[in-house]
């Protein structure tokens, strides 16, 4: 167990650093000057500018730079935003992280009984009707770019049935009470958006499963067939499930990008929009290092429930 845990945490440090290097140098080299877009553009002065890059440290070398960036970034201090009138970076991403938290916790709520019920039902009845008619839907609704979904379910759902709010742009401070009739509607579009590659993976997972010999053995002892459907095919078809489900919740937290800005909801994805539109560096740099943290961890959180889940999996 030690050395497995001693294995991943070093994937993860090795993961972690080669990412906070491609973050860093992929927006120094990005064109135009973050300086000048946020002094203002054309009509700002050299001084204006040239204050600017002293406070963000644009005139150390890249090497100084990056360290000083990363250990700051390590010890708590992300700065200050200077595109939201010099908020702490720390607490504008923590607030916002929250957010994208509770956006995603509807979302699972939704999608994963769905999701899983019909990958169930769709590998019990492989090739027949229900089927073909699940894998239609779920392979359709998938295919679809997740703004047209977004956008069809404000026009249809919200603004003409009147079901739910058309807009999800709520104070950020707002309660999750206050939050949640906001919630529904881009909790739907996550969910559509992960409908078929959850069910898909627990079809083929139960398919799988169904072929092998030890359920054929425990039809012929005459064990019934619901018992050997939920004691023994579901528990081994729904194990690669967990590492689909793990991804989904970084990508829910971390990644709803398209989904946050056509509702106009105030979380992560959102907020790094805004940044990247007004070259917050400080800004994106934090946002993409709490996205990649997320992702990391709920990657490893994955790859330890599994192997605690699986006996195959050695852990030594």
């Amino acid at each position: 167990m030690l050395h497995f845990l001693r294995r991943r945490f070093l994937f993860f440090f090795f993961t972690y650093l080669i990412s906070s290097l491609t973050i860093f140098f992929l927006l120094r080299v990005l064109p135009g000057d973050p300086a000048r877009v946020i002094a203002g553009g054309r009509e700002a002065t050299e001084e204006q500018v040239a204050e600017i890059r002293e406070k963000l440290g644009l005139n150390a070398a890249l090497p100084e730079q990056y360290l000083t960036w990363l250990g700051d970034f390590i010890g708590g201090d992300w700065g200050e935003t200077i595109a939201f009138r010099g908020a702490d970076n720390r607490d504008l991403i923590l607030e916002r992280t929250r957010n994208s938290a509770r956006l995603a916790a509807v979302a699972l709520l939704l999608s994963l009984p769905v999701s899983l019920a019909l990958g169930i039902i769709a590998g019990l009845s492989e090739n027949k009707l229900p089927d073909v008619i699940i894998s239609l839907l779920t392979l359709s609704v998938v295919s679809l770019p997740e703004f047209v979904t977004g956008l069809f379910l404000i026009n249809i759902v919200a603004l003409r049935w009147g079901w739910f709010r058309a807009s999800s742009a709520v104070p950020a401070t707002a309660s999750f009470g206050e939050m949640l009739p906001a919630l529904w509607l881009p909790a739907f579009a996550a969910t559509l958006t992960m409908l078929a590659y959850i069910s898909r993976l627990t079809r083929a997972g139960v398919i799988e499963e169904l072929k092998r010999d030890y359920v054929r053995t425990a039809a012929l002892k005459g064990i019934a067939w619901r018992t050997v459907v939920w004691r023994h095919v579901l528990r081994n078809a729904l194990l690669p499930t967990i590492t689909v489900i793990a991804i989904s919740i970084s990508w829910l937290v971390s990644g709803m990008v398209v989904i946050e800005f056509v509702f106009g909801f105030p979380g992560l994805g959102s907020l790094l929009i805004a940044a990247i539109e007004r070259r917050d560096l400080l800004l994106v740099q934090a946002i993409v290092m709490v996205t990649v943290t997320i992702i990391l961890f709920s990657n490893l959180f994955a790859d330890l429930a599994y192997a605690l889940l699986n006996p195959r999996v050695e852990l030594s």
